[in-house]
């Protein structure tokens, strides 16, 4: 199965919407638990989370464009942008 990195970057000021989706974000996760491989925020200099970064195998573009358009996080504006692309890991390993 395909590869997918996902990168997703907070809007400003969000940090109130990351906190009231983050356990709804989390079960959605879950459901994917056979294809995730690496999941995690981004961290500001603060060490305050400014996005995601998601390692997801799934079996198309479409469905990346589905899983990412689903999230919680997604669905509650959290996302000033998303950008999905395929990956190939070269050297080391993803979970």
């Amino acid at each position: 199965m395909p590869l997918f990195a996902f990168h997703c970057v907070d809007k400003p000021n969000s940090l109130d919407v990351r906190v009231a989706t983050r356990e709804a974000h989390l079960a959605y996760l879950g459901g994917f638990k056979d294809e995730l491989r690496l999941a995690g925020p981004m961290l500001g200099v603060d060490d305050a989370p400014v996005g995601s970064i998601l390692f997801v195998e799934l079996e198309s573009r479409a469905a990346a464009e589905a899983f990412a358009a689903n999230d919680p996080y997604a669905q509650a504006g959290l996302f000033q942008t998303v950008e999905i692309t395929g990956f190939r890991a070269s050297i080391g390993t993803l979970g």
